[in-house]
């Protein structure tokens, strides 16, 4: 019977499995994301989430139990050195798996599953403030002072553009008269050459 045995084969023998997520958790670690299919995300997940915890505490023995698992020196390196150091006062939660829609070959539903501390988009340099909440008074008292200067400011953009306007108007009058005048004289020069 296998009761209480409830995790994901992935369609895979034991062998095959383990192989395959160790090779998953290695270019996960090298890479610091990668692509994949969401039930190969949340098995990845689950199998490299302890071996973090894990190289929080640099020790030979906790190296030994990592290196059963990934089977590659140059992953457990990297883990130890760089990960461990990025992730040391976060207590879990070192993935992250996003969504990215369907696979067009065969339709399969991927993710992109990534470290967290190491995507510079979701975490930038300063952490978000936590929002508190202030009385009303004090953006009254604000909002009147806000309000009149930027009523001030664009009386002024008006009174500018309505001057440019107004001489933009006077010009092009000044320039509709002068070639009306011109013709006449051409008229008079005609009128006297017969």
């Amino acid at each position: 019977m296998r009761h209480g045995k409830k995790f994901n084969h992935l369609g895979r023998k034991t062998a095959h499995r383990k192989a395959m997520l160790a090779n998953m958790a290695c270019s996960l670690i090298e890479h610091k994301r990668i692509n994949t299919t969401v039930a190969k995300a949340k098995a990845l997940k689950q199998f490299v989430e302890p071996l973090v915890t894990k190289s929080k505490e640099d020790t030979t023995h906790n190296r030994r139990i990592v290196f059963s698992y990934l089977r590659q020196k140059e992953a457990v390196g990297e883990l130890f050195r760089e990960v461990a150091t990025k992730v040391g006062d976060r207590p879990g939660g070192y993935t992250r798996i996003i969504k990215m829609g369907n696979r067009l070959g065969d339709n399969a539903s991927m993710a992109m599953i990534e470290l967290v501390d190491f995507n510079e988009t979701y975490t930038s340099g300063t952490p978000a403030k936590k929002k508190s909440r202030r009385s009303r008074s004090k953006k009254k008292a604000d909002a009147p002072v806000a309000v009149e200067e930027t009523v001030e400011e664009v009386k002024a953009e008006v009174e500018e553009t309505a001057t440019e306007a107004k001489a933009e108007a006077v010009e092009e009058t000044k320039a509709e008269e002068a070639p009306a005048e011109e013709p006449k004289a051409d008229d008079n020069a005609e009128e006297t050459k017969e």
